[in-house]
């Protein structure tokens, strides 16, 4: 694929992202793919990429079942009023430091009335991952949830692996664009001794782009971007990029100092 420039005409509207835009951004791809949220996809990528009413992707949010009670933690725990502030959304997709200001007690009762009844013994496991770090940003759900619930082995297509690194969001540097899709450098999970892993740097083809549509705006070669599912969904700046990694990090280590790490149990491994 011969590397050439993204489109230049970029449709977002300029200056801060409202944080319902935001949310969207990150909640289309699963959506797309079926896996949550409400039934019209493509009015959510209009809504997202062409800074659609507001007042309509407020409605859509709480629909997401798995995102939307954190987001409401989030802002409740940090003295926010609005869930879909853009902060509270940062933080949840991608990491910030109003996650370290949410006592592990708040996070581990939410957790309780949510899946306390439906993971049962194993909810000790989701838990222990609270207690030993675990904090309320997307990856912790995909690692420390996801297993326990059953999500991994039936309702998403592909290995529990290839689910899990997918789910998350991760970094990326674009190599090169080609239409609406692009190739992008990433580093995937890997398993080493039972533990989940950053594993070495890939290639993955992505979409950017449908029918002139991209959570993106516009794209070139070396720009660091934010991947979920088989979307770009933003640009990074470096700061952005550095929270994303280490809020991943941290709840990789909080999911494997466990005796019985979920993503090990899922996997087989």
């Amino acid at each position: 694929m011969t590397p050439v420039p993204g489109p230049k005409d970029d449709p977002r509207p300029a200056g801060p992202v409202p944080g319902a835009v935001l949310f969207a951004r990150y909640a289309y791809p699963p959506n797309a793919l079926g896996y949550c949220g409400p039934g019209d996809p493509d009015g959510l990528l209009g809504a997202a990429t062409r800074g659609g009413d507001l007042r309509e992707l407020r409605s859509l949010a709480p629909q997401f079942e798995g995102a939307w009670p954190y987001l409401q933690l989030i802002a409740a725990a940090t003295g926010v009023d609005d869930p879909l502030d853009a902060r509270v959304v940062a933080a949840y997709w991608l990491g910030s430091p109003l996650l370290e200001r949410i006592p592990a007690a708040l996070l581990l009762s939410s957790l309780d009335q949510r899946f306390g009844r439906r993971a049962r013994e194993d909810f000790a496991s989701i838990a222990s991952a609270v207690l030993a770090g675990g904090t309320p940003h997307h990856s912790f759900h995909v690692f420390a949830i996801y297993p326990w619930l059953g999500l991994l082995r039936r309702g998403m297509e592909g290995a529990p692996l290839e689910v899990m690194d997918r789910c998350r969001i991760r970094p990326g540097q674009v190599v090169a664009i080609s239409g609406e899709r692009a190739v992008v450098r990433s580093r995937g999970l890997t398993f080493r001794g039972g533990r989940l892993l950053i594993g070495e740097e890939k290639l993955e083809e992505v979409s950017w782009s449908q029918e002139g549509m991209a959570l993106s705006g516009r794209l070139e070669p070396g720009d660091s971007v934010s991947l979920h599912w088989d979307w770009i969904c933003d640009r990074l700046s470096p700061d952005g990029e550095r929270r994303l990694t280490q809020v991943t990090r941290r709840n990789l280590r909080a999911v494997n100092s466990l005796a019985r790490p979920g993503p090990a149990v899922a996997c087989g491994a």
